[in-house]
Parts: structure tokens; sequence; C-alpha cells
């Protein structure tokens, strides 16, 4: 995708994120589009009693935001970097010019907004009805973009603070950190001060009964 924004000669700007930094508020203007470069976010809603729930996880390709290219006029969720992040905005009215006038950009951003959908549905099912640990397990996955399509999975993601896990998965942090210690000692991941890396042995998690 980045090389069609290059060649569509899209005006955009470049904006690095720490963990935990707020990308945008729920309630503020919705004006613009961002795309994922390095990192992930998490989307996340607060009730009128002050529940907070996460409606989604992105990692790199991925675009948040578009809901101001439809009318909405205010931000529904709040978006949070959940690792040290790095964004492409995209202001409305440029996306709407490039949309218009590239085919090929367009029918790719049709095509990830599918694949987003699919992935929410699959993300709500995932948190209906299967365990912390296979839910754990998945999260690490997408964070390493494993199986995306053309796109070979991103073995190494910065390291995310086990409480922030816990948060995005629905579960504690003595149960994450209970996981995170089984799966290093079946060698489906290793992590220093910087970094976790991924195995693809993890999927076993996954994909076991």
């Amino acid at each position: 995708m980045d090389t069609f924004l290059d060649s569509a000669g899209v005006r955009r700007t470049i904006r690095k994120f720490e963990a935990k930094e707020t990308i945008f508020a729920q309630g503020d203007p919705a004006n613009r589009v961002l795309y994922i470069q390095e990192g992930g976010i998490k989307l996340t809603v607060v009730n009128a009693s002050g529940k907070e729930a996460i409606v989604a996880v992105l990692g790199p390709t991925n675009f948040f935001g578009e809901g101001c290219l439809s009318g909405q006029a205010l931000c529904l969720a709040t978006a949070t970097a959940v690792a040290p992040t790095t964004l492409l905005l995209i202001e409305k009215a440029e996306m709407v010019r490039v949309l218009h006038a590239e085919r090929g950009l367009a029918d790719r951003f049709i095509a990830c907004m599918l694949a987003r959908n699919a992935r929410v549905e699959a993300d709500l099912i995932d948190q209906l009805f299967n365990s912390s640990e296979k839910r754990l397990a998945r999260t690490l996955l997408l964070l390493a973009h494993f199986g995306a399509e053309n796109d070979p999975p991103q073995k190494a993601i910065p390291k995310i603070s086990q409480e922030t896990l816990a948060e995005m998965i629905g579960t504690t942090r003595s149960r994450v950190n209970f996981f995170m210690n089984k799966f290093r000692k079946l060698r489906f991941v290793e992590y220093d001060g910087e970094t976790i890396r991924i195995n693809n042995s993890l999927l076993s998690v996954v994909l076991h009964d």
C-alpha cells in the first residue's frame, strides 16, 4: 500500500507515537484518515457510565479513521498506540481526491476495509468463544502481521506491556504473565527489553481444540 500511496502522489504527514499515547479521542473532530506503517493501535469506546471496551486492535498496513469519508463528524472511538507506532495522516479532502482520481488505490482501499470488517467479526467471535490463552496467541500473531496476503509475517514486534495485552484481550495481567512464560518455555515467543519475536509455531495454540 505504501507503493500505491507514493505512486498516487498522496499528500500526507508522517507522525510517530509512543506506546500508550493517544492519537485521537472519542468525540474529537473526524477529519483525517490514518494508515499504520509500523506498530499498532487499539480503538476503544466508553459508554455513558464510563465503562470502556476495546472494539479493534490494528497493526501495519491497516487504515483507520475512515468514518470521516462517510460524513462522520466526530470520532466514535479513542485510538491509542499499543507500541511505538508510525502513522501516515491523510486529510479528508486529500483522501477523497485521490480515491476518485486513482482507481488502483481505491480498489486497494476498499479491499482493506472489507478485510477490516471481516477481522472485526473474527475479533468478536474470538472474544465470545475462545479462552484467554487463545486470545493472547491470536493477538500476538495479528500484531506480528502473520498470514497477511502478499505480505510476509513480521516476526518481531515492539515490546508491549503485559498490562496492555491484558486489556486488549479482556483478562488479568497475571494470566497474561502465566501464558507468556508458557509460550516462552515452548519457544513460541522470545523477547528481550525492546522486542517480542513471534514464531509461527504459536499458531498451534490458536488451532488447538
